[in-house]
């Protein structure tokens, strides 16, 4: 690669990090953290979607995606539910299979009319095993409503711990982070 490249490249990858949390290095002061970043409406109108979920609150769930929502909730894996009629079966099949929810965001990023998440889904099912699930999440808006939403994961490790595996280490790691909120 040539010089003039490289430079190139790595003053753009300078301008896209800038202000954003870097991960600590041995001898470095450590990043600050995410939960002192300042919360922008679309971040708390997916906190109230976490908030809602969390009370198996169906509805208040809804009232944040429009009629038209293209939801990915296993983007790559399986195709997409079209409409709220569609979201709301998924929700009703899924809250009757899972007891306590502990979802939480690690960070998010907004660009425009999109916000960029990353957290776990994490949670009990009815028999008492728990399922933590890394992901990351983009979700569109058009105006307050969610309008798509994708959601990337590890669906063999999530499957793996729904039959009574543990999470491995690298997962325990990952999820141990502080929340924002």
């Amino acid at each position: 690669m040539s010089s003039d490249r490289r430079t190139i490249i790595a003053g753009a990858l300078a301008v896209a990090g800038a202000g954003l949390a870097q991960p600590s290095r041995a001898g470095a002061s450590p990043a600050p953290s995410s939960t002192e970043k300042p919360m922008t409406a679309r971040f708390r109108i997916y906190q109230s979607v976490i908030a809602a979920w969390k009370a198996k609150d169906i509805d208040a769930v809804l009232s944040h995606m429009s009629d038209d929502i293209v939801w990915h909730y296993a983007a790559a894996i399986s195709p997409p539910l079209i409409g709220k009629g569609p979201a709301r079966k998924f929700m009703e099949d899924f809250a009757a299979r899972i007891g306590e929810v502990r979802w939480r965001v690690f960070d998010y990023a907004e660009a425009g009319d999109r916000l960029f998440v990353e957290g776990v889904d994490e949670y009990f099912g009815k028999d008492g095993v728990r399922v933590a699930t890394p992901y990351a999440g983009v979700l569109d808006f058009r105006g307050d409503l969610i309008t798509g939403w994708r959601d990337y994961f590890d669906a063999g490790g999530s499957a793996a711990m729904r039959a009574g595996g543990k999470a491995p280490a690298q997962v325990e790691e990952l999820i141990a982070r502080p929340a924002i909120g």
